[in-house]
């Protein structure tokens, strides 16, 4: 066979072996969305701009964004980055560091910066994403080991309600945490101007209290960054959105300055904060990606966009819906059952452009209290802004499809991923089509 002259579809089912259906199904999905509108007053125009004012406000050089070693000091590179990341972020200041593991590293730094013993952490917007439950009271050197009480303000009808949160506050509470994304959980993501809803109703009664948010998968969705609304510091993975599937590590916090410091005692020391951390190559795949982002970020959603219309057409619950408000760069859909979501999950493994061969199995996952299945084929390991998708083998079995560099990967690895849904009797084309 000589692929070289075969069309997209032709590929799909000589190379995949998919069944012609499915290709002229997601043909016609493509065809039947409308149009994004593009506008130069567009969420990635004016998200664009804002990195670009502050690139043109921290005057940084391409001379500049050079390595260093050692401590690290008098890094400007580093400096550099931070106050990019700070002016895109809508804050006083930004930590990025290539030395923060993960966005539970960056909310655990400023969760511990912000928090002392005797102190009271309130969840605004319910159970928290996985990870993040070991590092309030599940794991050794937890908050609650701590000292640090922890109570959360269930969602109403899926929802945070801010009176609800504010009359949650207590004299002891010092830290309110918004998480912005639907993590494991079948419910909407929460909009910008909800943050800022809740920070406001915090705030009015209590304007000592920190407001914390969790901002992972949601950078650049909207045209304002919580910051911009009242919070008082963000927290988030470079892997995810702000890296612009450029940056191969890091994360950052972001937000009111002393808070910022306070985070960075946390990853180094007291009395060294962010004076110190060598780059290594860092800062040059930071600043770049930051400056693709809001178009890469538009891109997943396109992509996203698609992918919901598709699963809902082959009759899966999806959540949101093609036409739906996007407030993060996840598309969840409910599969019903343990192996369709492990099914889907080799499906996209197999339209990766790494680790295609690699064939996805359940798994217990440190953090997580299920197992979980994965797929992600990425150059960089774990990168949510690449195509990914995961989820905990839990009801209501439902994978959490994410990122997506390119909307026409993101269509291609859709239809393999049906294709092995029907291969295990989850999907029934015959019947779909009576």
């Amino acid at each position: 066979m000589n692929v070289g002259r075969l069309s997209a579809p032709d590929i799909l089912r000589e190379s995949y072996g998919i069944d012609p259906a499915l290709v002229a199904l997601a043909g016609e999905v493509l065809a039947a969305l409308p149009p994004q509108p593009r506008t130069f007053d567009s969420v990635v125009s004016g998200n664009l701009a804002r990195v670009l004012a502050a690139a043109r406000r921290s005057g940084v050089h391409e001379s500049d964004l050079r390595d260093s070693t050692g401590y690290g000091y008098g890094d400007r590179a580093r400096d550099l980055v931070e106050a990019l990341y700070a002016g895109a972020f809508q804050a006083e200041r930004a930590l990025v560091r290539q030395q923060i593991v993960s966005g539970t590293h960056a909310l655990a730094l400023a969760l511990f910066g912000c928090l002392r013993p005797g102190d009271e952490l309130l969840a605004a917007t319910g159970t928290p994403y996985d990870t993040l439950l070991p590092v309030i009271s599940a794991a050794p050197g937890s908050l609650a080991e701590f000292g640090v009480a922890y109570r959360e303000v269930p969602l109403a009808g899926g929802c945070p309600d801010p009176a609800a949160v504010a009359a949650a506050v207590r004299p002891a509470t010092r830290v309110v945490l918004i998480q912005r994304s639907r993590g494991y959980d079948w419910r909407d993501s929460v909009p910008v101007e909800t943050v800022g809803r809740l920070v406001a109703a915090v705030k009015e009664v209590h304007p000592e209290v920190i407001c914390l948010v969790d901002n992972c998968y949601g950078e650049f969705v909207e045209d304002r960054e919580p910051t911009a609304v009242g919070a008082d510091v963000i927290a988030g993975s470079l892997i995810k959105n702000p890296g612009g599937g450029l940056a191969t590590t890091g994360g950052y916090v972001a937000g009111r300055a002393h808070l910022v410091e306070l985070a960075a005692s946390r990853l180094t020391a007291p009395g060294i904060g962010a004076k110190v951390g060598a780059t290594t190559g860092f800062s040059r795949l930071a600043a770049q990606g930051l400056f693709l982002a809001p178009g890469v970020v538009a891109r997943s959603l396109e992509g996203m966009r698609f992918a919901a219309a598709f699963f809902s057409r082959l009759g899966f619950a999806v959540s949101p819906g093609p036409e739906g408000p996007r407030t993060d760069i996840i598309q969840a859909i409910r599969l019903g059952s343990e192996e369709a979501m492990v099914a889907f999950c080799r499906g996209l493994q197999k339209a990766s452009p790494v680790d295609a061969d690699v064939r996805p199995e359940p798994a217990a996952t440190p953090g997580y209290s299920d197992r979980v299945v994965m797929a992600g084929g990425t150059f960089v390991q774990g990168s949510s802004i690449e195509l990914s998708a995961d989820g905990p083998l839990r009801p209501p079995f439902a994978v959490y499809l994410q990122g997506g560099l390119d909307p026409e990967h993101v269509l291609f690895a859709c239809v393999v991923a049906a294709q092995e849904l029907t291969n295990i009797g989850a999907l029934n084309l015959k019947r779909l089509w009576k």
